[in-house]
């Protein structure tokens, strides 16, 4: 691997060194600051700052490896892009249910702490056998599909899909727990830990799918798997700064705590089949899904009239998450196909792309927290389900803009780049009107003995809208399974002319559902399940304002 001189340099070259330089600024300041002999940092206890790293590291990682996912299934394992679309879909679905498991062992038994270094672990060896190619320089899918090296592939991605349910909510948590309920640093406290799941999210995709595309798989994977690593490494020295959070609600046994590892590495032996066989994730989300539905409602028609319609209200604004993701988490699959094959990207590589979002979201996370606070100061912040209503409309309209701006070039010509910009700009907005706005509504309106199920329920149609953006993609591919730029562009224009459709008509019954809320009557019972945790912009989605979740 050559150093390439300076002259040579075109776009992507550019924008990896510019992120470089940012990582180098980023390790520079924490370095600074743990070299801090005081208990606090600017304002926020110590422990602040190590989570931030910790998890800093860990989207690094995950959003560098999940840049290169789409490209390296069509690119290297051969698949074509409709069946690489569905594995996608299944592996992200995944990813977001695991964490019911992960945070259910931590809240009982593990505590947080110790399921975030098991799932870190998890994750390390994962991103370590990404690295792991098989046969290189075949091109008949079928035989490099029989390659036993394959099986590799799959474990790598079960273990990080098990992993991150061990970690992605319980670190989240720790933050949490370094305050007070009534500390008024609670809410700056979640922003700084928000700014470090961006960053990590826009500078793992940037320089892992840099490496990965320009160089050779295994150093994109590699890089992945090192940034983990040094991830876990701050979160396990930084153990003192947290003053004793995260730890078991009660003595753990250390034979029970083995067991429950023994838990956790079993379920990748179930994930290891569940993503091979996509077929079987559909099925199990449907049933899941319809379960969950007659217990809600059995639920709510044992409650008096006013909790009883907000739990209408609750499932009227499920139901449309899978729409909303379905749409979106096109980012990570046939809109990179697209990129990839059908867009003038001047020398950038494909996966950079991806860390458009995390941007934009850092960029207007603020601004949108501004405007519905000055909005709702003057009686006119829109309610819950007009946000929503918004919030599909901008995913729908994100498309129709990009499909008139590729025809407008010419179908056959290269999309201009800018509608690449266009489109995430406009799907980044609808997130930051929905995710953080979603998990307000969940909290303030599931009754107390149902909150840690709503919030699960949430996040399971998240998980769902994944598995229906696999599927949305997989059609993107065809009936040979070849994506080509008329059909997709198709696709996109049907699915753009549907998510605005139905965004009036959430707009037109939004204020049945704002009266199905009963906010006027809603009590303060205190913080719920999960009011103040903080995740990815990506598929959960979260705004930088002080809103709860």
């Amino acid at each position: 691997m050559g150093f390439k001189p300076v002259g040579t340099w075109n776009e992507g070259d550019w924008i990896a060194a510019v992120g470089a330089v940012a990582l180098f600024a980023v390790l520079a300041f924490g370095l600074t600051l743990s070299s801090r002999k005081s208990e606090e940092v600017v304002g926020h206890p110590k422990g602040l700052f190590v989570l931030f790293y910790a998890e800093m590291w860990e989207r690094f990682s995950y959003y560098g490896m999940r840049a290169l996912l789409i490209l390296y299934l069509t690119k290297f394992w051969l698949f074509d892009d409709g069946k690489a679309n569905l594995i996608y879909g299944a592996y992200t679905a995944l990813v977001y249910i695991t964490p019911v498991l992960g945070g259910y062992l931590a809240d009982r038994y593990l505590g947080q702490r110790k399921a975030v270094i098991f799932g870190g672990i998890l994750l390390a060896i994962g991103h370590g056998f990404m690295a792991f190619e098989g046969m290189t320089g075949v091109t008949d899918p079928l035989v490099k599909q029989a390659d036993p090296i394959i099986n590799v592939f799959w474990l790598a991605l079960a273990l990080i899909i098990v992993g991150s349910g061990f970690l992605k909510a319980n670190i989240s948590v720790i933050v949490g727990q370094l305050y007070k309920l009534t500390d008024t640093r609670r809410d700056g406290a979640y922003t700084l830990f928000y700014i470090g799941i961006n960053t990590g999210a826009a500078l793992g995709t940037i320089l892992v799918g840099y490496l990965g595309e320009t160089v050779g798989w295994a150093y994109g994977f590699g890089l992945a798997g090192i940034g983990m690593v040094l991830g876990m490494i701050i979160f396990v020295a930084g153990k003192p700064a947290l003053r004793g959070r995260g730890e078991p609600p009660k003595t753990l046994a250390k034979n029970t705590e083995f067991a429950l590892y023994a838990v956790g590495t079993a379920s990748v032996a179930v994930i290891w089949f569940l993503i091979q066989y996509q077929s079987v994730v559909q099925t199990a989300l449907i049933i899941s899904g319809i379960a969950m539905l007659i217990y809600t409602l059995y639920e709510a028609f044992k409650l008096p009239k006013e909790p009883r319609e907000r739990i209408f209200a609750i499932l009227f604004l499920i139901a449309l998450n899978p729409v909303f993701w379905g749409l979106f988490e096109q980012a990570g699959g046939s809109l990179s196909l697209y990129t990839d094959k059908f867009v003038d990207r001047g020398g950038v590589p494909t996966s950079l792309f991806q860390s458009v979002n995390p941007i934009y979201i850092v960029l207007l996370g603020p601004i949108i927290a501004m405007l519905w606070t000055t909005l709702g100061k003057k009686g006119l912040e829109p309610s819950a389900p007009a946000k929503f209503a918004m919030a599909l409309a901008l995913v729908g309209a994100g498309f129709l803009v990009f499909v008139l701006g590729a025809r407008g070039a010419g179908v056959g010509a290269a999309t201009p780049v800018l509608f690449v910009f266009l489109i995430y700009l406009l799907h980044t907005t609808g997130e930051l009107f929905l995710s953080p706005v979603g998990l307000s509504a969940m909290n303030r309106l599931a009754p107390l003995h149902l909150a840690s199920f709503i919030m699960g329920a949430w996040f399971y149609m998240t998980a769902v809208g994944n598995f229906v953006a696999g599927k949305i993609g997989e059609a993107t591919g065809g009936e040979n399974g070849e994506m080509t730029q008329a059909g997709t562009l198709d696709i996109y224009w049907e699915i753009g002319v549907v998510a605005i459709v139905i965004g009036g008509v959430v707009l037109l019954l939004s204020p049945i559902v704002k009266r199905w809320m009963h906010v006027d009557t809603l009590e303060d019972h205190g913080e719920l399940a999960g009011q103040s945790e903080l995740g990815e912009p990506e598929a959960a989605g979260f705004s930088t304002s002080g809103e709860t979740r």
